[in-house]
């Protein structure tokens, strides 16, 4: 049986960049709200005559990207054809690089499966993205298909690891980590549709390489892997091969299925760009200035905040919630405005698929201020802060923590004040009475959630739970 050391991951990451235009003519990036072929000109076109030219911008992302990531930039660099058929790509060649490509030998370092692990980084280069199939009627199904352009030159950045991965887990991991560098890094926007497309090589050590192409969401990378490890080592269990060979992955049904035969790189015919003079862009590198990056904000969140690892971990792994966390540490306690941020609001963002760009700050801030008052007790604090949630999502504008929990009456309420609900639960739940007599002590805790039920919440199960025991030890209430 193999273990996770037999497996072998390496990804080919292309990134959208995000620049205004496209990457060798002047038509806008911004299509996604204009109709088909509404951005296109005779370059992404490639029509006869035509003749590209570069976009600085993007030529200023990639050595952005290639500074931060570690990577050397050689003296020169070139783009090359890549030669192929396919319906979105008119010119019948791809404009990207080749042999020399913008830079190479970098790493980027992130949480593996056993500590802190380096994943060494062959190359990155640039490149423009085909055009658009679009299968009217559902791909398989569509009568006919039609193919928009608006795509055609957009500027990717490829970039290409090692096979240093040993798990889907520490794959997506690389791409979390990876994404919000990129973001960090302002050259890439991970909440655009396809921003981000993963080509996965994974083998079992001895076996031959199979390319999973074109996975376009994090989770689906990480399904991807989990499939294709246990394919091949079902196929090795049974003495069969696997087959060298490129598959698909479909994400509704999270299997892979065979595509095509992989091509070779004689196949492509690349030769260099005869319309585009080499780069040498190292002189730029020293005018690029990197802004701080993820590690060093989890390292000053902790320093700064006096917040634990997993916290400043888990709130520096997006731009936009490290940014929501910071402002909202200027506000109130940081450590508890933490434990509030990564514990409790990213679950609530992550089950209604709600950007943290969307919640209001000074709401929040009211209501870890009351949280950490002790004026409302947890469970009804975690209560508000969905009610607040749910009302942004409906529109609604949501009402300040503080004047909901007075409208309400959330208010928490002395333990003593609670003794008739307290009798009360214990007549209606006599089993559980018993069950807590004979030593279960999970009893208890039935009893003070159903004391918690009743009080709504506004009854502190810290304070409750030792009156309940002693009531039921000294016989009163029963």
């Amino acid at each position: 049986m193999s273990t996770h050391t037999d497996v072998i991951i390496g990804l080919e990451i292309h990134c959208q960049l995000n620049t205004r235009t496209k990457l060798f003519c002047g038509c806008s990036t911004d299509y996604k709200t204009d109709g088909p072929n509404t951005h296109v000109c005779p370059v992404c076109l490639g029509l006869p005559g035509a003749l590209p030219m570069i976009n600085n911008k993007a030529v200023e992302y990639g050595l952005r990207v290639a500074k931060a990531l570690n990577l050397e930039v050689p003296e020169e660099s070139e783009f090359a054809r890549k030669n192929y058929f396919y319906p979105d790509l008119p010119k019948g060649y791809q404009i990207t690089m080749y042999d020399r490509p913008l830079a190479v030998w970098g790493h980027l370092d992130i949480e593996g499966e056993e500590g802190e692990k380096r994943v060494r980084i062959t190359r990155i280069h640039l490149e423009e993205d085909p055009g658009k199939l679009v299968h009217k009627g559902g791909a398989g199904r569509a009568a006919y298909t039609l193919v928009d352009y608006n795509r055609s030159g957009i500027p990717l950045i490829e970039i290409v690891t090692e096979p240093d991965l040993r798990s889907p887990k520490e794959a997506r991991r690389f791409l979390n980590k990876l994404r919000a560098t990129l973001e960090y890094l302002g050259v890439f926007d991970g909440e655009r549709d396809g921003a981000l497309r993963v080509d996965a090589n994974i083998s079992i050590k001895g076996s031959e390489r199979v390319e999973v192409k074109n996975i376009t969401s994090y989770k689906g990378v990480e399904k991807a892997l989990t499939f294709e490890i246990t394919r091949q080592k079902s196929l090795i269990r049974r003495g069969m091969a696997v087959q060298r060979e490129t598959r698909h992955f479909q994400e509704g049904r999270g299997v892979t299925t065979a595509g095509r035969s992989k091509e070779s790189e004689t196949d492509y015919r690349y030769f260099p760009e005869p319309d585009l003079r080499p780069l040498r862009v190292t002189d730029w590198l020293e005018q690029i200035p990197l802004p701080e990056l993820p590690d060093a904000r989890r390292d000053r969140f902790m320093a700064e905040f006096g917040i634990s690892l997993n916290h400043a971990r888990t709130l520096t792994g997006d731009l936009r919630l490290a940014e929501f966390y910071e402002a909202l540490a200027a506000k109130v306690d940081p450590v508890l405005a933490a434990t509030w941020t990564a514990d409790i609001l990213l679950g609530e963002l992550n089950y209604r698929d709600m950007p943290v760009t969307a919640v209001p700050l000074d709401h929040v801030a009211d209501l870890v201020t009351i949280a950490g008052a002790g004026t409302v007790t947890d469970r009804v604090a975690v209560d508000v802060l969905r009610a607040l949630l749910d009302a942004v999502v409906s529109g609604e504008t949501p009402t300040m923590p503080s004047e909901y929990v007075a409208k309400h009456n959330l208010g928490k309420g002395e333990a003593d004040a609670f003794s008739a609900v307290i009798d009360e639960v214990i007549a209606e739940n006599e089993a559980a009475v018993a069950d807590y007599r004979a030593g279960k002590r999970p009893a208890l805790n039935f009893l003070v959630g159903q004391v918690m039920k009743k009080t709504r919440g506004r009854a502190d199960p810290k304070e409750i739970t030792p009156l309940i025991a002693a009531r039921i030890d000294t016989g009163e209430g029963t």
